[in-house]
């Protein structure tokens, strides 16, 4: 069976977007908790074993791969099969030219690079949908940022994309 990839940002989507680093670490200054709707994702995904996931969240370049991947329950962390962002990228003068590209652009990256058949991308794209192409539009759900995977129509829509998506 074909896999399909799907790119997943945390912020935004498994708990509200406004995480910022304190005194003792990552806090979600928002009502809940880090990772609150992990669980979601879990049961939607439960559904869909051929499904991998690859982290494509600023996460992973402030806090490492592994870091991240210890943050996310293990039922979402088992799916995880990379990220599309790797310390690499910079430069020896630690230029990191993945930090001025889009959203669209890291993952269309990846997928180039990787040659990936299916994906779609879970996002709340903060920065608007206007860096995401009309042509791509059918490869992103897109997130209200307070919301995330707690908004029902972002549930169906994934689960409807998953069961739909052709060849699979």
């Amino acid at each position: 069976m074909d896999r399909i990839t799907l790119f997943l940002d945390l912020d935004g989507v498994l708990h509200p977007d406004a995480v910022y680093r304190g005194k003792h670490g990552l806090e979600l200054r928002a009502p809940g908790y880090l990772m609150m709707h992990a669980h979601i994702l879990a049961r939607i995904l439960g559904r869909h074993p051929h499904v991998d996931i690859v982290l494509s969240t600023s996460w992973v370049r402030e806090l490492g791969y592994d870091k991240t991947l210890s943050k996310l329950p293990e039922s979402i962390r088992e799916r995880v099969i990379g990220a599309t962002w790797h310390r690499h990228m910079k430069t020896e003068s630690g230029y990191d030219p993945f930090s001025h590209m889009t959203r669209f652009e890291q993952i269309i990256s990846h997928v180039r690079r990787n040659a990936v058949q299916h994906w779609l991308a879970l996002d709340d794209l903060h920065s608007g949908t206007e860096d995401w192409p009309e042509d791509f539009q059918d490869h992103l759900i897109l997130c209200n940022s307070d919301l995330g995977l707690a908004d029902p129509e972002v549930q169906e829509n994934l689960s409807l994309w998953l069961a739909e998506i052709p060849g699979i």
